[in-house]
């Protein structure tokens, strides 16, 4: 395998350990070619330390003949700069969550880097987690899934950008919750139909920081979830009810058990360990042709299309709709008062790719 020369946009905290894995995990795969960052002087002294280059634009890293691939660790207000800017120099590009703050852009990326035949991939790093692959892993112990409950619990952000809603293009749920929508997913197999939500600002002046929705999906699973930066506590809690009993586990705290009766048992897992190195392992294999992309962008886009609804949800009070969630609609972001699911499926498809939820009671 070659080694592939690399470069970062924003090695903040984040991308730091991106950089660090770069430069002490894998120098036999890939060169830390480049950085970027806003500070210059940190910048430069980042660049010294990892013997590497600095580029005060991230643009001029961009376009660098010597990067051959580039890591995007920044807020997303520019992630779609960035996006086309690598689209234009033909570079693949590794992109951290959230791909967007908005799913037109998301979506415009998306469809871009598909034209090209670029890679496109999303730093969507908690499928990596021992607990959240358990979870996938075990879910078939407890039959057929009807429910579902999850949590993402975080202490109050001390990082400025978060409360611009300029620079950071939403709170909690395009920082917090995009996890939880995007571990759903990868979890259960199955989409994101319909949500209603409510956001409160509990701490943070312009942007919430706390949130709390209902969530339909499209294999006939209902839950709740709940995301917050509120409280001087982590937790990252997942609960599935199936008809033979209940799978849970705390993705921050490692457990995983499976609860049947009044009987709990724990589950084995992997270990506890980080996950951005092997995201990187596998999506330097992708570039390499040895292996597929780890987490396309269309997986990205998904979850800004969750996180876009809640927030519509959350302004109107009412259940909105997931476009393009596995299955077809009519309308964008339709508001929908909460009836019976024939009053407000009829016309959109969903009962045809459906026909047994005809049948669901509400």
């Amino acid at each position: 395998m070659k080694r592939w020369r690399i470069g970062i946009i924003g090695t903040g905290r984040h991308g730091s350990r991106y950089a660090n894995h770069l430069t002490r995990d894998l120098k036999e795969l890939a060169e830390l070619t480049a950085i970027s960052r806003q500070s210059t002087d940190q910048g430069q002294e980042q660049a010294r330390t990892w013997n590497t280059r600095f580029h005060a634009d991230w643009r001029q890293l961009v376009a660098d003949p010597a990067v051959e691939a580039v890591i995007s660790v920044t807020t997303p207000n520019l992630n779609p700069a960035i996006a086309a800017a690598c689209l234009e120099h033909q570079k693949p590009l590794l992109m951290e969550k959230p791909l967007a703050v908005n799913a037109a852009a998301a979506q415009t990326m998306v469809a871009g880097f598909t034209k090209a035949k670029l890679g496109l991939t999303v730093g969507q790093t908690l499928r990596y987690n021992p607990i959240i692959l358990g979870l996938k892993q075990e879910l078939a112990k407890v039959g057929a899934i009807h429910a579902f409950a999850a949590t993402h619990h975080l202490e109050p952000s001390t990082l400025p950008w978060l409360a611009d809603p300029e620079t950071a293009g939403g709170g909690v749920i395009f920082h917090t919750a995009v996890h939880l929508f995007d571990a759903l997913r990868f979890i259960s197999g199955q989409e994101l139909i319909r949500v209603r939500a409510a956001s409160y600002q509990i701490h943070n002046p312009r942007l919430e920081d706390l949130f709390s929705a209902q969530i339909e999906m499209s294999g006939g699973l209902f839950g709740i979830v709940m995301a917050g930066k509120v409280g001087m506590a982590r937790a990252g809690r997942y609960e599935f009810m199936g008809e033979a009993g209940l799978l849970q586990g705390d993705q921050v705290h490692g457990r995983l058990e499976l609860v049947q009766g009044m009987t709990t048992t724990p589950l084995p897992h992997g270990p506890a360990g980080p996950a951005i190195l092997p995201l990187l392992r596998d999506w330097l294999a992708f570039l390499e042709g040895e292996g597929e992309n780890p987490i396309p962008g269309a997986e990205g886009l998904a979850a800004v299309m969750a996180c876009e609804a809640c927030r519509a949800s959350a302004a109107s009070g009412g259940w909105v709709s997931v476009e393009g969630g596995g299955y077809e609609t009519g309308r964008s972001l339709m508001v929908h008062a909460p009836k019976k699911l024939s009053t407000w499926a009829t016309g959109t498809g969903l009962l045809t790719r459906y026909p047994w939820m005809k049948s669901q009671p509400r």
